[in-house]
Parts: C-alpha cells; sequence; structure tokens
C-alpha cells in the first residue's frame, strides 16, 4: 500500500470513527431523557402533565403539570420572535445591500461581537438595565415576558442576521438587475424581488433563532420572573421549560426528579421539530 493510499484509508477510518461517536452521543441522550422520563409520564399521566396547570411537587397529593411553563416559553419564544425577526431581517438587507463597505467594516464585527457575548451577560443586562425600564415605565416587577422577549430578541439578532445576510448575499445578480430592468426601484427589487427568493434561508435564519429561544437557560432564569401561576399579561413573571428545571432539579427527587427529566423529554421533541423544520426548508429550497 503506498503512503497516499494509507493516508486515504486512514482518513476515512476517522471519519467513520468521528460519525459513529457523534450518533452514539445522540443515542445515548436519547436512551437516558427517554428512560427517565416515560416511567414518570406514564405515573403522572401523560394529559395530566402536558396541561395541567398546577406544580405542586410538595403537596399531598403531589401535582405535575407543566402546562403554565408551556405556555411561558410559548409566550417568551413568539414575544422574542416578534421582536428579532423584524429587526434581524432589516438589518441583513441594509448589510447586504444598503451598507457602505467602510461601515460594513465595522458593523460585521460588532454582530459577531453580539454573538460571542455569553447569556449570563445578556441575563445581567436585562437585569439591570431591561428589568427596571419596564418596571419604572409599565409597572410591574420589571421581571416579566416583556423583558426576556426584549433581551432574547437582541440574542437572536446575529443568528438572523448573518443567515439572512448571506442568503441575500448568495442570489445571483439577475435577479435584482431583472428586476430594475422591469422599472422595479432599489427598494423593491431588494423586498420584492430578493427577499422572495432568498426565502429558504430566510426562513432557516428564524428557525434557528427559535431554537436558540426555546433552549436559552440563564439568561431567562434571570429575568423572566419564574412564577408558576398562568400570565394576565406581558407584565406578568412566568417560568419556561428551561428555567423550570434548572431552577427544581438541584433537590429533586424521585416522582420529582423525573416529571423535571420528562420537561426535558418534551422540551427535547420541541428541538427536533425545530431541526425537521429546518432540513424541510433547506430541502424545499434545493428542490427549487
Amino acid at each position: 500500500m503506498t503512503f497516499s493510499a494509507f493516508k486515504e484509508t486512514a482518513k476515512k477510518v476517522v471519519f467513520a470513527v468521528t460519525a459513529a461517536v457523534f450518533i452514539l452521543c445522540v443515542i445515548v441522550i436519547c436512551v437516558f431523557i427517554f428512560a427517565r422520563s416515560v416511567p414518570a409520564i406514564g405515573e403522572i399521566g401523560l394529559f395530566e402533565f402536558l396541561f395541567s396547570t398546577e406544580w405542586a411537587p410538595n403537596n399531598i397529593p403531589a401535582s405535575y403539570g407543566i402546562g403554565t411553563m408551556i405556555v411561558g416559553t410559548c409566550f417568551v419564544t413568539a414575544g422574542a420572535l416578534v421582536i428579532g425577526v423584524p429587526i434581524g431581517l432589516l438589518m441583513a438587507a441594509f448589510m447586504a445591500r444598503y451598507c457602505p463597505k467602510p461601515l460594513y467594516k465595522v458593523m460585521k464585527p460588532m454582530t459577531n461581537i453580539l454573538a460571542g457575548i455569553p447569556s449570563i451577560v445578556y441575563g445581567y443586562f436585562g437585569m439591570m438595565v431591561i428589568a427596571p425600564l419596564i418596571r419604572d415605565n409599565f409597572g410591574g416587577t420589571g421581571y416579566s415576558i416583556l423583558t426576556a422577549s426584549i433581551v432574547l430578541g437582541i440574542m437572536i439578532l446575529p443568528t438572523v442576521i448573518g443567515v439572512s445576510e448571506s442568503a441575500l448575499r448568495a442570489l445571483p445578480n439577475t435577479y435584482y438587475e431583472g428586476a430594475l430592468a422591469l422599472g422595479a426601484t432599489h427598494e423593491r427589487a431588494v423586498f420584492m424581488t430578493e427577499f422572495p427568493a432568498a426565502r429558504s434561508g430566510i426562513l432557516t435564519s428564524v428557525v434557528l433563532g427559535l431554537g436558540r429561544v426555546v433552549g436559552e437557560t440563564m439568561a431567562v432564569v434571570m429575568i423572566v420572573g419564574n412564577s408558576t401561576a398562568l400570565p394576565d399579561s406581558m407584565l406578568d413573571g412566568v417560568r419556561t421549560m428551561t428555567s423550570h428545571i434548572v431552577l427544581e432539579l438541584g433537590y429533586a427527587t424521585d416522582l420529582h426528579r423525573g416529571a423535571l427529566i420528562a420537561t426535558a423529554a418534551v422540551l427535547f421533541v420541541f428541538i427536533l421539530f425545530i431541526n425537521l423544520l429546518i432540513a424541510a426548508i433547506r430541502r424545499k429550497g434545493r428542490a427549487k
């Protein structure tokens, strides 16, 4: 066997082992989560676990309903997307089609820096800046759905901007030039022609941002209020599924611990659905 053939064989072996280790890790995590959660869900009852709004592990009898946490997660996620996605898409359009090169050289690194800020720093910023502003101007304690939505909306900006900008820049110039040739203005060429053509990448950026919001923990724990009651407004505190697990897993035992791991299983299914949605969007984009 020649040396080049040996290198090719070695590379194939390394890649195969790496892929096998990755698949094994995913399988082990899945088995661990579902092996611990299925018995707990069976004892509590699937309908009771998912749709009950009463979480009282210390009561007799105890109640393990995560309906409030699911609602809280949905509210915070929706609020973050409403705030972050429009700003992110407009910024992506500006950086891809409007931004002068000298300014772009400043804004691109700033976007990358925003992506590298640790979650706990975002949480501290929300605690010290956003929460007092909400409390002083709108009422409430400041630790609320609105505060969490604003902070998470800022956190997803780098993802939405980066992926959407790349999708716009990947388009052939013929889209833009053809729109101008038909009499479109610069703005109409960008937003009515290029945005629809890049919708696969733009939707991917939104779904990736959604995944970031759903899985965020530390920043949310610090600013969301962590109330287990159903909210009446955006100024009320809630508890998301991730913050719920973090707050109680340290001291939970027996069925209480199993219910928290089952909450992680529900979150795992949410993330799996998001990944499948991304794959479907990409397949649809390639098909076109």
